[in-house]
């Protein structure tokens, strides 16, 4: 059986060396290694990049929904808090553990662990 694409499987949730593990022991917390494969995430560290994707990418969907909204339909102003507030929540919460996982698995591909001066 081939490897899955890293990217893919740390877009999935997955480990990014074997593809059948859980990346993630909880919602955002990783795990500290795979459970299929044995791979070490202890070095793996996505910082503030899933944060920022996910501010760009929800911030830009929620926004032009609303301007949309806003010029096509004149509603009033409590229902764009009613429609935009919860959609700006749902969509930032589940883009969060993706892109978190994307970023991991780029981290593996790239071998950014290796590259470190401060062990």
């Amino acid at each position: 059986m081939s490897k899955p694409h890293p990217l893919l499987a740390g877009l999935s949730g997955r480990c990014p060396n074997c593809g059948e593990g859980f990346l993630f022991d909880g919602f955002l917390k990783v795990a500290p290694a795979c459970e299929a494969c044995g791979y070490d995430f202890s070095k793996a560290d996505s910082g503030d990049g899933p944060a920022v994707f996910v501010i760009l990418i929800a911030g830009f969907a929620v926004a032009f929904a609303a301007v949309f909204t806003e010029f096509t339909v004149h509603p009033p102003i409590w229902v764009h808090l009613i429609l935009w507030l919860p959609a700006t929540l749902i969509l930032s919460l589940g883009l969060m553990r993706p892109l978190k996982g994307a970023m991991l698995a780029a981290q593996f591909m790239n071998r950014a662990s290796e590259a470190r001066h401060d062990h």
